[in-house]
């Protein structure tokens, strides 16, 4: 959003050449803004800390098919990597997935055809007012459990409900299943 958010202003926007989460067969856009408190731009415009700034990233993808599940997949693989503390939250009433480690701090969310991030180096948190605007515009698909429970169908990969039980490769009992237990 090229707008101020807040206390938090707008300073720059650009497109990326690169996205971080990768979806098979799902061609991507990413785009990176950058705002700075405004109470510390005041207070001391020529040297502003990393906390005086967040850092937004959004991904957008042609169709929402596996989303959810390749950025379940990216910070599952995060949280098994050495130096990176990954941990379920909600922040500005918008469920996140937030990843703190090498001196960065990042809250993390997909919604439909999109995945978001914000924070940056040197934080220890996201703004609230931010992450809630953003939240408001990209709905968090996150559910509880996230972390620890099945990983979201992609589109080729339905569970078949009414499939044969195959011990050699036991699927969940979907009409059991409560993602937030």
């Amino acid at each position: 959003m090229e707008s101020d958010l807040g206390e938090w202003k707008f300073r720059r926007f650009q497109p990326l050449l690169d996205v971080e989460v990768w979806v098979k067969d799902n061609k991507a856009e990413a785009y990176t803004a950058t705002y700075v408190n405004d109470r510390a731009e005041r207070e001391h415009p020529t040297r502003l800390g990393p906390t005086d700034l967040v850092n937004v990233f959004v991904t957008r993808y042609q169709k929402p098919d596996g989303v959810l599940r390749e950025m379940v997949r990216f910070v599952r693989r995060l949280a098994q990597e050495a130096g990176y503390q990954v941990d379920e939250a909600k922040i500005g009433g918008v469920r996140v997935v937030t990843i703190a480690g090498h001196d960065e701090w990042w809250a993390m969310w997909a919604a439909s055809g999109a995945v978001v991030k914000i924070g940056g180096r040197g934080r220890i948190d996201a703004p609230g007012d931010v992450v809630s605007d953003y939240g408001k515009r990209y709905p968090s698909l996150i559910e509880g459990g996230v972390l620890e429970g099945p990983l979201p169908p992609g589109p080729e990969e339905q569970p078949d409900k009414n499939a044969p039980y195959d011990p050699d490769n036991p699927t969940p009992d979907w009409d059991k299943y409560h993602p937030k237990k």
